[in-house]
């Protein structure tokens, strides 16, 4: 059965709202996400109700959610596929396992995150686990499991939030002033010594510094692709504004032109911008293992290399928060590859000049 009208957002109620009938009853569905996307998932709502039924509805939990994982096995990159099936496999299963999809409600679900709170998880592995659970029914949904929109779900409050940690102005100085790490108690040059300080005047997260290619660069402009994770497995990156465009400061230009000079100067030959010594794309463990030798050789706080991206948003926490979404990749609202690249381009040499002028600030203060 097909509805004929559609949701209508009521600003008094703040929220998205359809009223579609079949067989006589009339069902009221809500959406209180904004914009079109809410419009859309009231939409849905509706048509899965309308929609001539529900399959496997005994079905339990954990039978679903092994059909689910296998699914992104088939379908989706190793590290979202290994990280997905932990979470169910330590937290959603152990909980709503035995539960059969007719008899799920959003309390159950909720359930699931209130037990990994108790197991004093990190806010941000909390909220992956929320991620995981909506994926997981969008999934059903689409099997015509359930016609279940969790809507509430939320992170208790308390959760406790990961402290990150940065490399303070002296340890940047360092960075960008040392070559050398060491190797078997001697000093050697470091090999990834651009890539680091790439990533930290940049904010590029390190999977997309090892996956840049020198054919992604044309004059000062950077045009970010791609992204390699821990499998060394090619991706379009995070999510959805991770391909984006910016603009490289006087900074992070010297960078790119000493990495030129480094692997011409050992005749090195490749597409890969920091490639190993062979020319082959750098495996992101190596590239962390010899981060934290490095600093390790050279005095500095250890950090992770992805806190080189935390580090720099902290540097440069003072330019204008559009900017600094654009720039990092956060913005839900530029189609950095469309009809709003130009535009983003004008803001974009803004961004490197100011970025250039907080680093140097730092980097040649006494």
């Amino acid at each position: 059965m097909k509805r004929t009208n559609t949701a209508v957002w009521y600003e008094k109620q703040n929220r998205w709202q359809i009223k579609v009938q079949k067989d006589g009853i009339r069902k009221t569905f809500y959406s209180s996400t904004p914009g079109r996307n809410g419009q859309r998932e009231c939409n849905a709502k509706a048509d899965a109700w309308l929609d001539d039924g529900i399959d496997n509805p005994n079905a339990k939990i954990s039978k679903l959610t092994a059909e689910y994982i296998e699914n992104l096995r088939l379908t989706a990159s190793t590290s979202h596929y290994t990280q997905y099936e932990k979470y169910v496999r330590l937290y959603i299963n152990p909980k709503i396992g035995n539960v059969r999809i007719s008899d799920l409600h959003e309390q159950h679900l909720q359930s699931v995150i209130d037990y990994g709170y108790s197991k004093k998880l990190a806010k941000k592995t909390l909220q992956n686990i929320q991620g995981c659970i909506k994926a997981f029914l969008k999934y059903c949904r689409k099997c015509k499991y359930t016609t279940l929109f969790p809507e509430s779900l939320s992170i208790p409050h308390g959760a406790p939030i990961k402290e990150k940690k940065i490399l303070q102005p002296d340890d940047l100085r360092k960075l960008f002033n040392v070559d050398t790490t060491t190797y078997r108690g001697k000093p050697a040059h470091e090999l990834f010594i651009n890539a680091y300080r790439f990533e930290v005047s940049t904010g590029l997260r390190p999977g997309e510094v090892i996956g840049l290619k020198w054919s992604d660069v044309a004059n000062d402009t950077v045009f970010l692709k791609r992204s390699i994770n821990v499998y060394s497995e090619e991706t379009t990156g995070k999510n959805d504004n991770a391909r984006r465009i910016f603009t490289l400061s006087e900074i992070s230009k010297a960078v790119l032109d000493a990495q030129r000079k480094f692997q011409k100067d050992n005749g090195i030959e490749t597409e890969w911008v920091f490639s190993d010594e062979y020319g082959e794309c750098a495996k992101e463990n190596r590239y962390y293992k010899r981060w934290v030798h490095y600093c390790e050789a050279n005095g500095m706080q250890k950090i992770t290399a992805y806190e080189m991206r935390h580090t720099f948003v902290s540097v440069v926490k003072s330019l204008p928060e559009g900017y600094l979404k654009q720039l990092v990749g956060h913005s839900k609202d530029m189609d950095t590859y469309g009809v709003y690249s130009h535009e983003f381009l004008g803001d974009s040499k803004k961004t490197a000049e100011l970025v250039s002028d907080i680093f140097g600030k730092i980097l040649n203060a006494v």
